[in-house]
């Protein structure tokens, strides 16, 4: 779903996007150049090496338990917690076991 064809509708995050053994999947909702708002499923002991972004951004765990690690500091959420990584601190994810998140990068 692009921005240019975003209905008013009742969407059921769990069933956006499946898992993927191996992999990690990803689907945007919004990607606008004020922010984005991203999807993400990770098959157990997949990730994201370690990173930065220029903006902050919120991750919302809506299954499953992950492990993700801002400037060196390892944080386990599990379904129906967040997290805030703030702009600029390294920061990366691991499936502890699979999970699926949402990420909202505001870049205003």
């Amino acid at each position: 779903m692009s921005d240019k064809t975003i209905k008013k509708e009742i969407l059921n995050l769990g069933s956006l996007l499946d898992y993927q053994q191996g992999s990690v999947v990803s689907r945007a909702l919004i990607n606008k150049d004020i922010g984005t708002v991203t999807l993400f499923s990770f098959d157990k002991g997949e990730g994201l090496s370690e990173h930065t972004a220029p903006f902050d951004a919120l991750v919302y765990v809506f299954d499953g338990e992950a492990e993700i690690t801002i400037s060196n500091e390892k944080f386990i959420l599990n379904n129906g917690q967040m997290i805030i990584m703030p702009a600029n601190e390294p920061h990366a994810l691991k499936a502890i076991e699979k999970f699926k998140m949402m990420l909202i990068m505001i870049k205003s």
